[in-house]
């Protein structure tokens, strides 16, 4: 998308210049705004064409039956889909009697802008009608983060030249047609009319409506209300039925005599609340909205985005295209777990139905390490819905047989989803990596409350399920047989060291929380005996060497598997997944995402430098990418063992994942764990930060094609301004206490008072690595100049 000439690159906005009916799914999923409580996909104001509705409120899913040729013990019999809620966004419009549409008439100039400092959506429409009536219309739409259950969209038509009569429709649509799921896994299934209507009602201006899903039984409520500014003679009428709720305005338009419409929407939701007090509780949202007015809302979302930014900003420069994706990718990971509290932050976040609306492990190991450094409370928060759901997880954890708490791989409520055992179930790592999200935010924040209560049982219910999955073999290492690693392509292994290596962090953890909290230990059963067993497993972990070709196995036997024939593979055969059975897959040599080389960044500990660089390497030669989470670590671990280039190229394609659409599924939303990811790459592979057992440290070192790099993050009630061009970093205290970290090895101590300067040691040159036929990124070439449009 953005590399058409209709997406021109700016600093902060997304600007399209023309609309273009065949990528407006794609463009719908990229305008979506959302606060991680409600989502708005950036549908056209009068609702069609659209490539693809959607509404959504997280946690609100339908269920439905897991189909299998043939059960088995322990799979889930039920999964979860989000739905599609009531769309609020609808405004239509007649001019005369003709329908706004931009199939029809003559669509003169389309503008939409995404304002990523002011947190808003903005159209601006130059139509002429069939019947030759020339109109403006405008809109600014925005979902509120200070008030999480409101929307609001100012709506304004006004003519070219000429008086004519227009009517607007302000609709509240229940059950809309969707567009049937592919055959693609990684879309979501169709639901046909979940909502059955339980009240609706209509007066004045306002209308609210009650749903509750058919099979599910979760109930949900929606309202409207409007403040409308037209010229003398205008009327209103309202009309409301079971699955729509209307507003009309009519009135005669002129030059100077606009019609303005300001539209207010609410939404909740609950799984226990009856219909009057959910339809109250909206009421109670519009009011709140109407009092804080159009002008107050827009002021409270450019205040909170201007905290936003002030403390998390990531600068580029040597590519601006870059410059405008990393603040984007920013903008939608904040946009997902904002205001979530207490919910699941999805893989799409609230931009669309894709992977039904599911979270997974992404959301722990690539979105809250984001928020940790840069939102730290909707990191809590996510953490929080976890430990919600923790009784779930120790029920499913019993159906396996073993002990502690079995996270689900896919869920929304917190019942695993995951029908594929091999890519479900069997991917135990996703609880290692809920336990890595609690000591990072441990680490970076100090909250000790959090570790006593949340953060202490998450812990320790995971290394009970680490100590009860593994065991200690003849030799008395400890073993963890029969599981799978991110990668998965290689499925139902021994000794994944991904796993391996976070399960080791993870009983360490948990045997720390013993120590330091032994009261609230004791609550949960847990003493120093049960510590010391974690301890030791941790310490006899095994950890998969092939000492012939001097690499680690990404899981034990890996390396001696054939190699998969890359040469028999063209494009069309990617991703892999759709062309080729999984037997066949799991016997091979050929890797679907990083895996080990995720170790080798979060477990960074347990390697040498040299044993990176070759592993790396050796990784780097079979790693197709056919999941969208692997640019973000190949990048920052390329940066670490020196692959700058390499580096640069895989960081520019997690940046443009939904931007240039890489993936051809940007429609059923963004991968908000690959947006994550560029700011991982950024931070973590140039800025070269790690954060490890609770210290920072910086390694930084940029790529030809940058000139500098500048960003932010918090830590410990402290915000840190890092700064990185070729020769120099330089590191300060913008607020807080004097801080120690580390630049290259070297200890520093950072404050307020002055800007610290450190030279970046002379990278030593290390030969190319390869990677498998057609499967290498594409050479990045930045753009040198802005384009003259800018906010």
């Amino acid at each position: 998308m953005i590399e058409h000439p209709a997406y021109p690159v700016e600093p902060w906005a997304v600007r399209e210049t023309e609309l273009h009916l065949d990528a407006l799914a794609q463009s719908e999923s990229v305008f979506a705004l959302s606060n991680g409580h409600l989502g708005l996909r950036g549908n056209l104001d009068e609702g069609e064409p659209n490539g693809l509705p959607g509404t959504y409120l997280a946690g609100l899913y339908e269920t439905r039956p897991l189909p299998y040729a043939e059960g088995g013990y322990g799979y889930p019999e039920d999964g979860q889909s989000i739905v599609n809620v009531t769309n609020g966004k609808i405004i239509r419009l007649l001019v005369e009697d003709e329908p706004f549409d931009v199939r029809y008439g003559n669509l003169q100039s389309h503008e939409r802008v995404l304002d990523l400092r002011a947190g808003v959506l903005r159209r601006s429409v130059v139509w002429t009608s069939p019947t030759g009536r020339q109109v403006k219309i405008s809109s600014t739409r925005l979902v509120s983060f200070t008030q999480r259950a409101v929307a609001m969209i100012e709506y304004v038509v006004e003519p070219v030249e000429g008086e004519f009569p227009v009517v607007v429709q302000s609709e509240l649509v229940a059950n809309e047609t969707t567009p049937v799921a592919s055959k693609d896994p990684r879309a979501a299934a169709a639901l046909a009319e979940p909502l059955a209507s339980e009240m609706y009602d209509a007066e004045g201006l306002r209308a609210v409506m009650v749903h509750r899903t058919k099979a599910s039984g979760l109930r949900m409520a929606s309202a409207i209300d409007h403040l409308v500014d037209g010229p003398d003679g205008t009327t209103t009428a309202t009309h409301a039925f079971p699955d729509v709720a209307r507003i009309e305005v009519v009135t005669k338009v002129a030059p100077g005599k606009p019609l303005r419409i300001r539209k207010v929407i609410a939404y909740g939701w609950s799984g226990q609340r009856s219909g009057p007090a959910l339809r109250d509780q909206v009421s109670a949202a519009l009011a709140a909205a109407k009092h804080t007015g159009w002008d107050g809302l827009i002021a409270e979302q450019t205040t909170f985005m201007d905290g936003y930014w002030d403390r998390s900003d990531v600068e580029i420069e040597g590519d601006p295209e870059l410059q405008q994706a990393i603040r984007f990718a920013m903008w939608h990971t904040l946009q997902a777990g904002a205001r979530g509290e207490q919910r699941a932050i999805a893989a799409k976040g609230l931009t669309g139905p894709g992977y039904d609306g599911h979270t997974f492990w992404d959301t722990e190991m690539f979105v809250l390490p984001v928020l940790t450094y840069t939102a730290p409370h909707a990191a809590a928060d996510a953490l929080r819905w976890r430990h919600q759901t923790l009784e779930l997880a120790q029920e499913r954890a019993r159906d396996l047989g073993l002990k502690g708490a079995t996270f689900p791989w896919r869920t929304i409520q917190g019942q695993e989803c995951s029908s594929y055992w091999p890519a479900g179930t069997a991917a135990f790592h996703i609880n290692a990596d809920i336990a890595r999200a609690v000591t990072r935010y441990q680490w970076a924040r100090d909250d000790p409350e959090f570790e006593r209560t949340t953060g202490a049982e998450l812990l320790i219910e995971t290394a009970r399920m680490w100590r009860s999955l593994g065991h200690h073999d003849s030799a008395g290492r400890f073993r963890i047989d029969g599981v799978t690693g991110p990668d998965e392509y290689s499925a139902v292994a021994d000794n994944n060291i991904y796993t391996n290596l976070m399960a080791q962090l993870n009983l360490n953890a948990a045997a720390d929380i013993v120590a330091r909290h032994p009261k609230r230990a004791a609550e949960l059963g847990a003493d120093a005996e049960e510590a010391a067993g974690w301890r030791d497993a941790a310490a006899k972990m095994t950890i998969p060497y092939n000492e012939l070709l001097e690499v680690h196995e990404q899981a034990e036997g890996f390396t001696e598997h054939e190699l998969w024939d890359f040469a028999a593979c063209s494009d069309e055969h990617y991703p892999l997944l759709l062309n080729y059975p999984y037997f066949d897959l799991y016997r091979k040599q050929v890797v679907k995402q990083a895996d080990l080389v995720l170790a080798l960044f979060e477990c960074g500990h347990a390697f040498s430098d040299s044993e990176k660089g070759r592993d790396f390497e050796y990784y780097e030669r079979l790693c197709v990418r056919d999941s969208s989470l692997s640019a973000c670590c190949q990048s920052i671990v390329a940066a670490e063992v020196g692959h700058m280039d390499l580096a640069y190229d895989y960081f520019a394609e997690a940046a443009l994942m939904d931007l240039d659409d890489l993936e051809h599924n940007t429609k059923d939303g963004v991968h908000i764990a690959s947006l994550a990811g560029t700011w991982l790459a950024a931070v973590a592979g140039f800025g070269g930060m790690r954060d490890h057992f609770g210290k920072l440290s910086f390694r930084p070192r940029l790529p030809d094609a940058l000139t500098l790099l500048r960003f932010r993050l918090m830590f410990r009630e402290r915000s840190l301004l890092v700064e990185v061009d070729r020769e120099h970093a330089r590191y300060q205290l913008r607020r807080g206490e004097p801080l120690t970290i580390e630049h290259h090895g070297e200890e520093i101590t950072v404050t307020t008072d002055e800007q610290l300067e450190r030279e970046i040691p002379t990278l030593r040159p290390r030969g190319k690595p390869t990677q498998p036929p057609g499967r290498a990124p594409a050479r990045r070439r930045p753009q040198p100049h802005w384009h003259p449009t800018e906010l």
